[in-house]
């Protein structure tokens, strides 16, 4: 069965109740498996050193007071009641909320838009909400398409959000695995603990990452299991600290006592906020796993067992610590202290697992994230490995996983205690929180046509809130919070560099490409020798004739008979139909034998890399030759002056178009077939192509002649004609683009690869032809 068909199958979910409850239990190993490990530290965190614990117990309640709230009103009223219904689509996270922008304000820097891409089905799915020509967001969306920076200051925003992301993939997994097991520290004197805790906490990353290469579905089975007896054991507890300990600490829920508790303790309670962050890490994973899952299955886990159960022991925690003022033996106030010594080993072990599960689920959004950056022309192209046939987004990168392994290492070794990596995960969980506010506020007025008041009152009331909490762990600067900033900055660099060259070389390609009016004087031969076989010639051209071929026609005497420029584009959408896929159409007159073929994916969109292109892009050639007569355009829109663009599936979603058929065998018949004899070299033992042409009037004549040759030039053999760039910044360009082009960006495009679909082209088929370009 064809993959891209299944995947795009199981994108949509079924409304049935036991279908939501399904997929409820399975978002549990998936999205809360990091937002769930939050108790091991949030406690141990916050009084590291801003704050001591007294006998008085404000302190305590005071955190407690605050981790209710911030629980409630971020992950609660912030994520499940109103950004979750800003999908892009279904699919959610930084990437679905810029995409909405781009499609709804026009304010993307993608250069291959076309106006046939909005026709899209995915372009429009997400609704159309009536506009009202006094609202002021009509005046903002006008803004924001006339400048150019602040188009740019968008990307940025959105890039800045990525870029933490990425960073928190670095830090959640050393820290969920540390803290899980610094329980050993109760069980072993300080001078073992000191020498055991970190080896064991690497070896378990390194098994960690080593496992990535299986996939997801190899050991997804265990997740749902493993967070669902955490949240149940932790529940537990807390109701058992709860009435063994101080039945009245339901009281600390009050905001009263987040009043009194920064009344008392000023400058060392703010401080502590950044500790206290930590218990909302994993909330943004709500919305960026939106796509595997469904709203209502999401809000039904959060609200009705992940929400409670955090609570729970939270209260549970606190009710402990106000009867132990003085913890034994010096060690600081964390989770494992509050768990009843008879089951502490089983709950250590538990607790293990559960970080292992929750690493998991921020390493797999990692590499989903980078894979839409890639998609969207913003981070180098990189070997993209989907491992699982049937599960839509499991996939695998290698380069990352190596990467995120040894910086995870290097900051576990680093560091050796929970305090620094806290601060280092807080701000960059808070910094993904303020871009969400930030470009949500936009969805709100650009998308949903929403009053600007509205907007401004959701910005600053939920931004308020965020930028405390910014504040307080951007203060903790050295002491661990440099972390992720270092990194986002690098990954940002990266990013923007790709994005800026990419951008000029696009730009550089449409200020060079060929006339139609010099092609046409070329005649039908192109002033040379036709040769057997399909030159195909990539190029990122939507439309116009690309430099290359002008390159190859003036300097080599012969070139194909069959010629295909194919552009293979994203577009601002998360799936594009396999039905919509391919956008086909001629260059020149059809004696010319020149096709254009667009490809296009969504940036969630699964690509081939295997001989099934290349048969969806013959069999696409084929159905445009066949439904394109000079009698009847009637579905096809005018593009370019020199060129019609039809919209044509692929070949598994088009059940009623052409199919091809290739074997070795001279005796096989079939009816329906447009067959070509084809005279064989009894060295040389060739594949038969046949189109296999459905129930349908006569064929023209001229139709037949063209299926003939597309057929002759396909046993003829395929070439892969592929530009092999040199960007330059041209003579008078400041030394900062210099710098960016000559440096940055060659560098970049020398370690990247090459598109998907020819990584599994036979090198002898591949042409490289190497052209300069100054930008």
């Amino acid at each position: 069965m064809d993959l891209e068909s299944v995947i795009y199958k199981n994108s949509f979910k079924d409304g049935s109740w036991k279908t939501v409850l399904t997929l409820a239990y399975q978002s549990l190993g998936v999205v809360y498996g990091d937002l769930s490990t939050s108790p091991l530290y949030v406690y141990k965190s916050t009084f590291a050193e801003d704050i001591q614990h007294s006998e008085t117990n404000e302190e305590i309640y005071g955190v407690l007071s605050f981790v209710f709230w911030t629980l409630t009103l971020v992950p609660l009223l912030k994520y499940v009641f109103i950004v979750l219904r800003a999908d892009d689509n279904g699919e959610g996270g930084t990437f679905a909320l810029y995409s909405l922008l781009c499609r709804h304000a026009q304010v993307g820097l993608l250069p291959n838009v076309q106006l046939a891409d909005e026709e899209l089905t995915e372009y429009t799915k997400d609704g159309t909400v009536p506009i009202d020509k006094k609202n002021v967001g009509l005046e903002l969306k006008s803004v924001f398409e006339k400048h150019k920076v602040l188009q740019r200051v968008l990307l940025v925003l959105a890039l800045i959000g990525t870029c933490m992301v990425i960073g928190d993939g670095v830090l959640t997994p050393a820290i969920s695995v540390f803290s899980a097991v610094s329980g050993l520290e109760l069980s072993m004197s300080k001078e073992q603990h000191r020498y055991v805790e970190v080896p064991i906490a690497c070896v378990i990353l390194i098994f960690l990452f080593a496992l990535q290469h299986y996939g997801t579905h190899r050991v997804g089975f265990l997740f749902a299991p493993v967070v669902l007896t955490w949240l149940l054991c932790i529940s537990c507890i807390g109701m058992y600290n709860i009435i063994h300990w101080n039945p009245h600490v339901y009281e600390a829920l009050s905001p009263y006592y987040m009043f009194k508790f920064l009344k008392k303790t000023q400058r060392g309670g703010w401080m502590s906020l950044g500790g206290i962050l930590l218990c909302i890490t994993g909330s943004e994973a709500m919305f960026a796993d939106l796509g595997h899952f469904s709203q209502l299955s999401i809000k039904i886990a959060f609200t009705f067992l992940v929400y409670p159960s955090l609570i729970l022991a939270y209260m549970g925690q606190a009710a402990y610590l106000s009867k132990h003022h003085t913890i034994e033996s010096d060690y600081r106030i964390g989770f494992y202290v509050s768990v009843p010594e008879k089951i502490r080993w089983p709950v250590l072990a538990i607790a293990i697992l559960q970080a292992v599960v929750g690493s998991q689920a921020i390493i797999t959004g990692t590499f989903s994230i980078i894979k839409q950056c890639s998609a969207m022309g913003c981070f180098p192209k990189v070997k993209i490995i989907h491992t699982s046939s049937k599960v839509h987004g499991q996939i695998y990168i290698p380069e990352i996983n190596w990467c995120l392994m040894l910086l995870c290492l290097a900051i576990t070794v680093g560091f050796r205690d929970t305090k620094r990596m806290g601060n280092a995960s807080g701000l960059a969980v808070i910094t993904v929180m303020l871009v969400t506010t930030c470009l949500m506020s936009l969805v709100i007025v650009l998308c949903w046509h929403k009053s600007i008041f509205l907007a401004i009152c959701f910005i600053f009331f939920f931004g308020s809130i965020e930028a405390l909490y910014f504040s307080a762990s951007l203060i903790k600067f050295l002491e661990g919070a440099w972390v992720p900033i270092a990194l986002s900055l690098i990954f940002l660099i990266v990013m923007y560099v790709w994005h800026y060259g990419t951008l000029k070389k696009y730009e550089f390609d449409v200020q060079n490409k060929v006339s139609i009016n010099w092609l046409l004087g070329l005649g039908p031969t192109l002033g040379i020798v036709r040769v057997r076989g399909i030159g195909l010639i990539h190029t990122e051209l939507v439309s116009g004739i690309p430099a290359i071929f002008s390159h190859f026609v003036t300097n080599l005497p012969a070139f194909h008979q069959v010629v295909i420029f194919l552009c293979v584009k994203s577009v601002p959408v998360p799936h594009v139909r396999p039905e919509e896929r391919f956008l086909v159409g001629r260059v020149g007159p059809k004696e010319y034998r020149l096709y254009r073929c667009i490809a296009r994916y969504g940036y969630r969109d699964f690509h081939k890399d295997d001989i099934e292109f290349e048969k969806d892009l013959i069999c696409s050639i084929a159905e445009f030759i066949r439904s394109d007569t000079s009698e009847s355009n009637q579905g096809f829109a005018s593009f370019e002056d020199d060129t019609k663009m039809a919209v044509v599936g692929t070949s598994a979603s088009n059940s009623e178009g052409i199919r091809m058929c290739e074997d070795d065998n001279n005796n096989s018949q079939m009816e329906d077939c447009l067959e070509m004899s084809v005279v064989k070299s009894p060295e040389i033992v060739r594949k038969r192509v046949r189109f296999v042409v459905p129930d349908s009037p006569e064929i023209d004549l001229g139709v037949r002649e063209e299926l003939q040759e597309l057929m002759q030039a396909r046993e003829g053999g395929m070439a892969f004609i592929m530009g092999h760039s040199y960007v330059k910044a041209k003579r008078g360009s400041s030394w900062i683009k210099k710098v960016v082009i000559n440096y940055g960006y060659d560098f970049l495009r020398r370690n990247s690869r090459g598109p998907t679909y020819a990584l599994s082209i036979p090198h002898a088929s591949i042409l490289e032809v190497g052209m300069v370009y100054h930008v």
